[in-house]
């Protein structure tokens, strides 16, 4: 063992007397040489250079492992066991097809897009994912959250209202909803294509862990929010009615002001057939979750809805006889690779931001569920590369931003699924209908995708029981639920997330500046020490103060940590030192009444000063009487100091101390020395060795303090106050002016 390590190991005796025991037993060093060469320690550093140097050396094993983490299919795919995954696969993604096809075409109208590109955006992705992907078991492809931001973004960069300009102007041009459609397909197409590079350059700097600014109550706040605006979006083709889409603040009230202006117009079939589509989705989602244990696949209600409307549609010409709105041509076929249109990156940066983060956000926290419950492990930063790459190759076949769905996610897992090849074979169902199918799905009423879309939301409405539970667990995480949901439907989901993270980061800002402090004290025979107003068997230490507090100390909470230190400890240097100088002054006078006093009683007994030059005796009683005074004044003063201050030391527990900066650093050093002028002694216990460091950086141990003044638990900081108390001056002595 290495000498330092020796030593190390000596102050960790456990018992009473270890820092006498660790003195008699090592009297070659002493307590302030053996911190100070632990503080000092040098370390094995490396350069800059070095560290570049290393970081770009490149090797044949480093190159495979950047392969086969770009690309993890390389890994699991060879060692697949066909026989024992295979069929479950294969039932999966069937499944999960099943869900995903309805779904695709009902959250493109979420996005301002036709629905054929809501069937795009559940393939392409999904095919990539399997390469590119870590987590078994998520469901990537359309997501209503997401959709329905992309398609305020697609409302407000072209309204209903739009006129395409001919020949520069507008004047002759003439509305035209094919030409509307095409231009927001290209705003989808161009925000998937940022969204996509936005996740890729994340996903190179290694910032996957930015999902951990979106707290759970945050996303839990935002997601029912998006829920409202979903369901408010959705009652127009509910109701049959023809209005406005809103997007912006206060898009909400303006879309059911819309809504209810318009209701004497309800088409009367539509609003029949969307009912008991509601209806029906509503009776098998409650039952696939009474009996999910017993069903060997959930029953496909939403599949059911799409075969069984469009088949009512064709049978009866609803679109025809009934004005009922149905989905429209779907053409036939995948379309060609085509370049976005980079005119529009400017307008859907901003934009383009959020919805990286919140679709990164939602996929990678499912991602860590599933791979808890099922022992394995995902990346945080190839999810992101995954999630990137999957939209930016996509853009290019005309999809718009995908993220997992929970619904579909939970269908998969239920069902068995075991690999991303679950995912691969319920995208080819997918493309089974664009390239073959499609047609059949144009009777399609969106009333019915409405009602889909409205059922599958029903998950995100049970987020109101959070209200309660929060209310009893934390007030914070409450607030932050609610601020986060009011502003997500009042200002709009952009707007809305914007404010949650800034309201979430100043509630941080709030903790730390209001942490919980407290007074320790000692279980008896113990090395214990805890809360004194918690604890009825915990007492204080004799003479000593034990602070504690479980914040860093930094440039918006230092001046806090002071007053709380003086305040909770009851030692306050400034009031002692007031309280120092008004004795003095009393002693004073104390002095000159004495005198005066013993003066007058002369001239009473008719002596003068020259007689008292002659008479020695009467002299001395005068003395006598005069020192008497001045001790009886100074043993006064003595009782009032002890009295208001009894401490002789403190100790300053920084155990959950995480950091500290130059300004929090300086606050600190001007306590140690406003208590040393007062005789109060103050050391530090528990400072782990990175914040050792930081204070040894800002040069902390000068002066009046030093690193004698640390300790490695609080126990020792104990001991060694209760052992070598310090010397407590005595103040103002009134026989140093008797003469």
């Amino acid at each position: 063992m290495e000498p330092e390590e020796e030593e190390a190991a000596a102050i960790q005796v456990d018992d009473s007397d270890r820092l006498l025991r660790y003195k008699i037993e090592r009297p070659v060093y002493d307590e302030a040489h053996l911190r100070s060469r632990l503080l000092h320690r040098k370390k094995k550093t490396t350069t800059a250079r070095q560290k570049l140097a290393l970081y770009f050396q490149c090797s044949s094993q480093r190159a495979k492992a950047a392969v086969l983490g770009f690309l993890p299919i390389l890994v699991w795919l060879p060692n697949y066991p066909v026989r024992e995954y295979l069929f479950h696969d294969v039932v999966s993604g069937l499944s999960t097809g099943v869900v995903q096809l309805p779904q695709g075409l009902a959250y493109a109208m979420l996005a301002a897009v036709p629905p054929v590109y809501g069937l795009y955006s559940s393939f392409y992705p999904v095919l990539l994912y399997t390469f590119f992907g870590t987590s078994r078991h998520i469901s990537i492809g359309t997501f209503a959250v997401i959709s329905l931001m992309i398609g305020s973004v697609a409302v407000r960069e072209v309204p209903d209202s739009h006129r395409p300009a001919v020949n520069g102007t507008n004047d002759s041009a003439i509305f035209s909803v094919a030409d509307r459609d095409a231009r927001r397909v290209q705003v989808a197409v161009v925000l998937s294509t940022l969204v996509g590079i936005i996740q890729i350059l994340l996903g190179l700097l290694r910032f996957g862990f930015v999902a951990i600014y979106l707290t759970e109550p945050l996303v839990r706040g935002f997601t029912t929010a998006a829920a409202v605006h979903v369901v408010v979006s959705q009652l127009k083709y509910l109701l049959g009615v023809k209005t406005k889409r809103f997007s912006g603040p206060l898009s909400v009230i303006f879309s059911i002001k819309a809504v209810l202006s318009d209701i004497t117009s309800t088409n009367v079939a539509t609003l029949i057939l969307g009912l008991v589509c509601l209806v029906f989705l509503y009776v098998i989602k409650d039952l696939n979750e009474r009996f999910k244990k017993k069903l060997p696949i959930p029953i496909p209600g939403e599949i059911i809805v799409v075969i069984g409307s469009t088949g009512v549609s064709y049978g009866m010409t609803l679109a025809g006889r009934y004005k009922v709105d149905v989905v429209g041509k779907i053409p036939t076929g995948l379309l060609p690779p085509v370049a976005p249109d980079f005119s529009l990156f400017s307008n859907l940066a901003t934009d383009s931001f959020a919805i990286a983060i919140v679709g990164y956000s939602m996929g990678i926290s499912l991602a860590k569920i599933f791979a808890l419950k099922h022992n394995y492990t995902v990346d945080s930063n190839q999810e992101l590369m995954a999630f990137g790459l999957c939209n930016f190759i996509s853009s290019f076949f005309q999809t718009f931003t995908i993220t997992c769905s929970m619904s579909r996610s939970l269908v998969q897992e239920s069902t068995g699924g075991k690999t991303q090849i679950a995912g691969l074979l319920g995208s080819l169902l997918v493309l089974l209908v664009i390239v073959a199918i499609g047609f059949v799905f144009e009777p399609l009423p969106q009333t019915a995708l409405a009602a889909i879309i409205m059922v599958n939301l029903l998950g995100m409405f049970k987020q109101f029981r959070d209200i309660p539970a929060l209310w009893r667990t934390s007030k914070i995480e409450l607030a932050i639920w609610l601020v986060t949901f009011v502003a997500s439907v009042l200002l709009g989901l952009d707007y809305g997330l914007l404010s949650a993270i800034a309201f979430a980061l100043l509630t941080v800002i709030y903790r730390t500046q209001s942490p919980k402090n407290a007074v320790l004290g000692q279980v008896p025979s113990t090395g214990l020490y805890y809360d004194v107003d918690k604890y009825e068997e915990v007492v204080e230490c004799e003479r000593i103060k034990i602070f504690h507090s479980n914040s860093s100390i930094y440039f918006a909470n230092s001046d806090l940590y002071v007053s709380a230190l003086k305040e909770k400890t009851g030692v306050n240097p400034e009031c002692i030192q007031a309280a120092r100088k008004a004795q003095k002054k009393q002693k004073a006078k104390s002095c000159l009444t004495c005198l005066s006093k013993t003066h007058t009683e002369d001239k009473e007994r008719g002596m003068t000063h020259e007689v008292l030059s002659f008479n020695k005796t009467m002299g001395e009683q005068t003395n006598g009487r005069l020192g008497e005074g001045l001790r009886e004044a100074e043993s006064e003063e003595v009782a009032f100091l002890q009295s208001f201050s009894s401490v002789h030391s403190i100790i300053l527990d920084w155990t959950h101390t995480g950091f500290i900066d130059s300004v929090g650093a300086k606050a600190i050093k001007q306590v140690v020395q406003e208590y040393a002028a007062v005789d109060v002694r103050v050391v530090i216990a528990g400072c782990n060795r990175s914040l050792l460091s930081e204070l040894d950086q800002l040069e902390f141990f000068t002066g009046v303090t030093s690193p004698e003044m640390v300790f490695p638990t609080l126990h020792d900081a104990v001991l060694h106050c209760q052992h070598s108390p310090p010397n407590i001056t005595g103040g103002y002595n009134c026989e140093d002016h008797s003469n």
